[in-house]
This record gives structure tokens, C-alpha cells and sequence, in this order.
């Protein structure tokens, strides 16, 4: 019968959940046989109840603090409210990542985005270096705000050209180095830069020809705000489910031991 069971193979994973079904009615309902043919079928039951609980509240303990086992949302970067793709470099002070709007009156487009580069970093932001890997998951981020969810650019109509970034702190601290219960954050926020290309001809067996940046158009600001995810919560409240019922049937046992001796002991008494 077990064959006959392994022997479905159907996606996705059908297989792999009845392996799982199977062993564990074999592990834990072996488990209960052996012990309530001893101690008896209720008393048997709250034992290896008890058992199963307490490891699973340790198993989940190790998943929360090395961060595996069952897990939840990753981080990723989302679009930032109230407004995600800026247009015009000027008006970065609505999207809330300036406090006051750059003057980039007159200047070409080239120029405004040197000056508003320049504004950025005077602001505190943090420019990205190329090969910084939050860079890339920031611009992979941005590529499926730009061209999936807003449809302001297809791919190889743009290209990333910088990366901001600013926020994310820890706190509380002790001090500058202690920061073990520095358990909040501040919010992190990214901004991309992307500007325009000029349209490419593509020729068959020739190499793609080197992208060129149309200096006659603005660029365009991606701003994201970090969503730190849930990558423990699943291990968390595992862990706190499991302790709850294991501390209850502990109680549940404790109790039954504590009536069996007063009864044994009148007994003992009255003979």
C-alpha cells in the first residue's frame, strides 16, 4: 500500500506531502503504541502529546533564531506612497525624500541631474557604487515597478545610471556599539535614477550597439521604501503555540500525578 501511495507523481509536490503524512503517522503513531501499551491509552496519548509539542517549541526556537525551517515574506523593496516614479526632478520634494524642491530652472536636462544628484547627497542620501549589491536588487526592484506595474518604460528603453539610499537605522542603542535590543528601524529609502536611451538599430549577427542616454529628456526618480518582511514570524508563532500546549499538558500530567498520590494516599490511609 505504502508503494502504491509513493507511486503518485503528481505536480505540484502531491508526493512529497504524502511522504510527509505517511512518516508522520508512522513516527508519532508508533511512538503512541509503544507508550500506551505501557502506560494506557489516554495517559499514553498526553505523553507523547506532550513530547511532540515540547519538540516542536525547541524546533521552532532554532528556526527563529538562525533564520530557517519554515519561513515567511522576504525583504523587498515596494513602491513608495504616495508617489513612486518622479517625472520631474524638481518636484522630489512631494514624494517626501526632500525637504525643500531643487531650483533646476533653465538648466538642460544633463545639468538638472547633476545639480539634483549633488542636492541628494548634500540631503544625506548614501550614492550606491556600481558594484554594491544592494545596488542591483534596488534596480531590479525598480525594473518591475518601471516596466510591469506602471508601464512607463519597456525593457531596453532605459537605463539605471545611480542609486540612493538613506534611512534603515537601528535603534534603541546602548552607546554606539551595543545594540543587541536595537529591535525597531527607522524606514529605509531607495531612489533610482533612470534615464531615457536613444532607440538602437539591431542588426542580425552583429553585436548589440553601446546604449546611448538621450540628453534632450528628463530622467526619472524610482522611490522605494523597504518592507523589512516577515522571515521569522512563521518559526515564532510555531514556537509559541507548541510552548502553550506543551506547559498545558505538562499542567495536565502534573495534576493527574498530584490526584493519583492524594488517592493512593487515603487509600493507604483507610486500610
Amino acid at each position: 500500500m505504502l508503494s502504491a501511495l509513493l507511486s503518485i507523481d503528481f505536480n505540484p509536490g502531491i508526493r512529497g506531502i504524502l511522504v510527509v503524512l505517511v512518516m508522520f503517522v508512522f513516527l508519532i503513531g508508533g511512538t503512541y503504541l509503544i507508550v500506551g501499551s505501557n502506560l494506557g491509552a489516554r495517559l499514553g496519548f498526553l505523553v507523547v502529546a506532550a513530547a511532540l509539542a515540547g519538540w516542536m517549541m525547541c524546533m521552532s526556537l532554532v528556526w527563529v533564531i538562525y533564520g530557517i525551517g519554515l519561513k515567511g515574506p522576504e525583504p523587498k523593496w515596494k513602491p513608495n506612497e504616495p508617489i513612486t516614479i518622479v517625472r520631474d526632478g524638481a518636484l522630489l520634494d512631494r514624494a517626501e525624500v526632500l525637504e525643500t524642491p531643487v531650483n533646476i530652472d533653465g538648466l538642460d536636462p544633463v545639468a538638472a541631474a547633476a545639480k539634483i544628484s549633488e542636492t541628494l547627497i548634500e540631503d544625506g542620501w548614501t550614492l550606491l557604487d556600481d558594484a554594491d549589491p544592494a545596488r542591483g536588487k534596488a534596480v531590479a526592484a525598480s525594473d518591475e515597478i518601471i516596466q510591469i506595474e506602471a508601464e512607463e518604460f519597456a525593457a531596453g528603453e532605459y537605463v539605471s545610471v545611480a542609486v540612493y539610499d538613506k534611512g534603515g537605522e537601528r535603534y534603541p542603542k546602548i552607546g554606539e556599539s551595543l545594540d543587541f535590543f536595537a529591535f525597531k528601524h527607522k524606514p529605509r529609502y531607495s531612489i533610482v535614477e533612470v534615464a531615457p536611451v536613444l532607440p538602437q538599430r539591431v542588426e542580425p549577427g552583429r553585436a548589440p550597439a553601446r546604449v546611448q542616454i538621450d540628453t534632450t529628456k528628463p530622467h526619472r526618480y524610482v522611490v522605494m521604501i523597504r518592507d523589512l518582511g516577515a522571515h521569522r514570524r512563521p518559526g515564532f508563532l510555531i514556537g509559541i503555540g507548541s510552548g502553550l500546549i506543551f506547559f498545558l499538558l505538562a499542567w495536565l500530567l502534573h495534576r493527574r500525578e498530584t490526584l493519583l498520590r492524594e488517592n493512593l494516599a487515603l487509600k493507604s490511609s483507610a486500610a
